[in-house]
């Protein structure tokens, strides 16, 4: 290992310990920002009963996650590559929700989480804001231990995402390809702020369904299953994508993997190309049921 690349293991670990001492619980990351252990069960086939570390390995990406600091120091020095670290969210102490507010391209969504503000009578928080390589921000909230927020995208606005319970956020001081991690100015001496509770009701989880009778067509799935079907060149992937998280999020994952991927196919998207999306959407939005995956025990919900 070159001199620099230990260096910034080493500067990882670091902060991933100082992230610890305030009861953040970490995991380390690799410079793409997935989890830096693979999962001990890669070679498991499809369909096989999920491990979230119960079988004692490590690997398990979020689900390793620890404040320990000897728990810490033992994941990091079994991946020595590591240039940066995850915070867990939706964890105690804290039950931290990340606020991921995309500014790329045309996408402006820091200005559409103050229109929502304003729309819903809210005010933003002063709170711990983490900078990110891509001119992005993440804001850190706090919420109640008794409401488990998911994980969504673009499901407020477009161009923001939020991370909750199975999802975690890169931590400040992190080295990636694209670049590294900051605490915005005037914020490091913050605490994460309470979520407001009109945000917080915003990205709750959704009423489930009712239950169907059995072979009934779900009404919302084929607005979404026609929704990718329209879709043109340069947007399919787009589409599959946000009509899969939608999917999920309500429940409906398992039943549609399948009709969304052939709509997509339709479209041109190859079989692969759709079932990645697939995947990365039900790991996005919380633990993945069905949907088609390569690797179904490699949680590497991030951001």
């Amino acid at each position: 290992m070159a001199t620099s690349d230990r260096q910034t293991a080493t500067l990882a670990l670091a902060h991933a310990l100082s992230a610890a001492e305030r009861g953040l619980p970490v995991i380390p990351l690799s410079p793409t920002k997935l989890p830096a252990l693979r999962s001990p069960h890669h070679e498991d086939p499809p369909g096989s009963a999920r491990c979230r570390g119960e079988c004692g390995l490590l690997g398990h990406g979020v689900h390793d996650a620890t404040a320990d600091p000897a728990g810490v120091r033992a994941l990091f020095a079994a991946a020595p590559w590591a240039t940066g670290y995850g915070i867990a969210c939706g964890r105690p102490p804290h039950h931290l929700i990340g606020v991921d507010l995309d500014t790329k391209g045309e996408t402006d969504a820091v200005t559409a989480l103050r229109e929502l503000a304003l729309r819903h009578l809210f005010t933003l928080p002063q709170t711990v804001t983490v900078l990110t390589p891509s001119g992005g921000r993440h804001l850190w909230l706090t919420g109640p231990p008794e409401v488990v927020v998911p994980n969504s995208a673009g499901r407020l606005a477009p161009g923001i995402d939020i991370r909750g319970a199975g999802g975690y956020l890169v931590g400040p001081g992190s080295v990636t390809a694209h670049g590294a991690y900051r605490l915005a100015e005037g914020t490091a001496h913050l605490h994460p702020a309470p979520c407001p509770q009109a945000l917080l009701t915003l990205i709750a989880p959704p009423p489930r369904p009712h239950n169907r009778a059995h072979g009934a067509r779900p009404t919302r799935g084929e607005g979404l299953i026609n929704f990718v079907r329209a879709a043109q060149e340069g947007q399919r992937n787009t589409r599959l994508f946000w009509a899969a998280c939608r999917a999920y999020e309500n429940g409906l994952g398992e039943t549609l993997a399948l009709p969304l991927i052939a709509a997509a196919t339709q479209t041109g998207l190859t079989q692969e190309e759709a079932e990645a999306t697939l995947a990365s959407a039900a790991r996005l939005t919380g633990p993945p049921t069905t949907a088609p995956t390569t690797d179904p025990d490699d949680p590497r919900t991030h951001h």
